[in-house]
């Protein structure tokens, strides 16, 4: 069975990576926890890093792709916006697309390697 390709796009659209595998990582996991924290400790990540890659995130795109609340007594949180998701979708399709477009080029170069010792 052969495994599947990993591609990694890196998106340049101004003077900073907009969004990239990390990036998108990172926005699936605000999705999926409602925390910027929770997020990048699931990539091992420190809480400075995730909302640096936030910040950059949001001043890349025209709107905010993370609405976050301040924590306190009632919590925190984090949400991704409707220009968050889109752009989350619009990145995995990026992916997807990359992939279905190599596949021809990977199984050329797969022929061509040697086969993987067993353990």
């Amino acid at each position: 069975m052969e495994s599947q390709v990993e591609v990694r796009l890196r998106l340049l659209l101004g003077p900073s990576i907009a969004i990239g595998p990390g990036k998108a990582e990172l926005l699936r996991g605000i999705r999926e926890t409602g925390s910027i924290a929770a997020a990048g400790r699931r990539m091992n990540m420190s809480y400075r890093r995730s909302w640096l890659l936030v910040r950059t995130m949001n001043t890349c795109f025209r709107e905010p792709l993370v609405d976050a609340a301040k924590g306190g007594s009632g919590g925190g949180g984090a949400r991704l916006t409707d220009a968050g998701l889109r752009v989350l979708v619009l990145y995995e399709e990026m992916e997807r697309k990359a992939r279905q477009s190599i596949a021809g080029e990977v199984a050329g170069l797969r022929a061509m390697m040697r086969d993987a010792p067993e353990e």
